[in-house]
């Protein structure tokens, strides 16, 4: 799908790799709706890139309302959608039992619902409104949907079960929700980042981050969220590849902590 004057709506896109894809999307051409919860850095991309260009709209993406509000933002700002990218996400740590005893089920219900039930609350609603306009190319194209995982959901570290186990979700639903969309002409695919330098390594010393960079195969440093973006980029532009999660990790294989 060729991005140049195609509209899509971005979850987490204020910041770290939701905020990479926006610019590189708009500098395709195309039309970005930022959702996010973080007004001013989200005004600040509309700013950057121009009110024609991108809108903010104020998301929760675990309230159905709340994105049905951002669907409707973004269809009456550019007509429809054709693209949806998921970055929206949380992290958190700790130890499924450990010295102030079991997980907190709080915790763990927040992580799911941000992570794994929020990406799929927007695509659905992205889905419904792709599914209603004309085909955009000759394979019958009507959207895209990426999804962003994590190598925690194959390699999980201590202390990582509540976000192994929603990036995990992500992975596994990806090729599912690739059928259910292939008679619309919608392609699902999922990016598996490893480690990403976005504002989460903002709390970090230094000798931390190095240490973390050693540990990639090649190259040995952080991931760049602009190079997460051009494979996102990649993925729209390439009518082929559907159903697929793609690792964009430097080779790391995560240790256990």
């Amino acid at each position: 799908m060729d991005i140049n004057g195609k509209v899509a709506v971005v979850t987490g896109g204020a910041s770290g790799i939701g905020q990479a894809v926006t610019r590189r999307i708009a500098a395709a051409g195309g039309k970005v709706v930022i959702f996010d919860l973080n007004e001013d850095a989200g005004q600040a991309m509309v700013a950057e890139l121009g009110a024609d260009n991108c809108v903010f709209a104020k998301v929760n993406v675990v309230d159905e309302d709340s994105a049905k509000a951002g669907i409707e933002a973004a269809v009456g700002a550019f007509g429809t959608i054709h693209i949806n990218v998921n970055c929206a996400g949380i992290g958190n740590a700790a130890k499924t039992l450990g010295r102030d005893g079991p997980f907190p089920m709080d915790v763990w219900s927040k992580v799911i619902a941000v992570n794994l039930t929020g990406t799929f609350n927007v695509l659905r609603l992205c889905a419904e409104v792709m599914a209603k306009h004309d085909p955009v190319n000759d394979d019958g194209s009507r959207g895209v949907i990426i999804n962003t995982a994590s190598v925690a959901a194959y390699e999980g570290q201590m202390g990582q079960a509540a976000y192994s186990a929603s990036k995990g979700g992500i992975v596994g639903m990806t090729v599912p929700i690739a059928r259910d969309l292939s008679t619309v002409g919608i392609r699902v695919n999922t990016i598996v980042p490893g480690l990403i330098n976005t504002p989460l390594f903002n709390g970090l010393t230094p000798e931390f981050v190095e240490s973390l960079s050693q540990s990639v195969l090649y190259p040995k440093r952080l991931g760049r969220p602009e190079e997460i973006a051009q494979l996102a980029t990649s993925i729209i532009d390439n009518d082929y590849i559907n159903g697929e999660c793609i690792r964009m990790d430097g080779g790391i294989r995560m240790q256990p902590r």
